[in-house]
């Protein structure tokens, strides 16, 4: 049963922009939750002001400049207070809100804490990628995954969910990794799905039935060209606008693959599930 007092493991975010790679070694401050880091830009991320620890931290690399900060509450960088969710079939359960279960409790809910990574189960691309694996999984035996762009880890858990006990959750992002372990660990599902810091186009060559990408348009184009795609009997490739689905399936239809089902969200985020059609 749910704690209702229960709170977001945060109140307020203290979020500090920075050009430049920050060193990769642990920030000494308790009240640091972790770094973002998008090619030469970081977004550090605090649950206290800590401009003199920032202070510190670009001092002591000459190649680092402090652009900016922010300050919002947890639910406003969430986009919305997080709450039990139904989402394709499933329940989206806060982890602040439960006791971690182990395999087989409760077989609809997915404990989930984001903390600050996006993932929390409110994009509308994360529906139609669950009843996507859904119909996947029911089409065909399947015993193995890969989720490229992971985040959170929500759909690795949904295919775990569901019978998967061969997952491999990657992401490029070493705290979307750290954040994902974390809610593998909360589900008990640390055993089975694999978290994996590395580009997604260095991973397709992983023998697996199923292939999940909800990612960057750019990123897509690379895996579809990559000729481990097509060695995937399934496939749900979804976070695509109107016009990059219309590419996406001109490049598919240049493969021997056949598209089963496409979703559109809101006139704008495009879901794609398909099979292969040589394995």
């Amino acid at each position: 049963m749910s704690d209702t007092t229960a709170r977001a493991p945060y109140d307020r975010l203290f979020i500090y922009y920075l050009s430049g790679r920050p060193h990769r070694e642990p920030i000494e401050c308790d009240a640091y939750i972790g770094t973002w880091q998008e090619e030469d830009s970081a977004f550090v991320f605090f649950h206290q002001k800590a401009d003199s620890v920032v202070h510190r931290i670009v001092s002591s690399q000459p190649e680092l400049k402090w652009i900016d900060s922010f300050e919002m509450s947890y639910d406003q960088w969430q986009g919305e207070a997080l709450g039990r969710r139904k989402l394709g079939g499933f329940v989206i359960v806060p982890g602040w809100e439960a006791e971690p279960f182990g395999e087989g409790a409760r077989p609809n809910e997915i404990l989930m804490d984001p903390g600050v990574v996006f993932g929390n189960g409110a994009h509308p691309t994360t529906q139609d990628c669950l009843e996507a694996i859904t119909l996947a999984l029911q089409r065909e035996p399947l015993t193995s995954a890969v989720d490229l762009g992971t985040g959170t880890g929500i759909l690795a858990l949904a295919a775990w969910k569901q019978g998967l006990r061969s997952i491999v959750a990657v992401d490029f992002n070493r705290l979307a990794i750290r954040t994902a372990a974390s809610n593998f660990r909360l589900n008990g599902a640390q055993n089975d799905i694999l978290p994996l810091h590395a580009r997604a186009e260095d991973c397709m060559d992983l023998e697996v039935d199923l292939l999940i990408a909800n990612m960057h348009f750019s990123v897509m184009k690379s895996l579809i060209e990559s000729p481990g795609f097509i060695r995937k009997r399934q496939f749900v490739l979804s976070g695509l606008l109107r016009s990059e689905v219309r590419y996406i399936e001109d490049m598919l239809s240049r493969l021997p693959v056949t598209v089963l089902n496409k979703w559109q969200r809101e006139g704008v985020w495009h879901t794609l599930w398909g099979s292969s059609n040589v394995v």
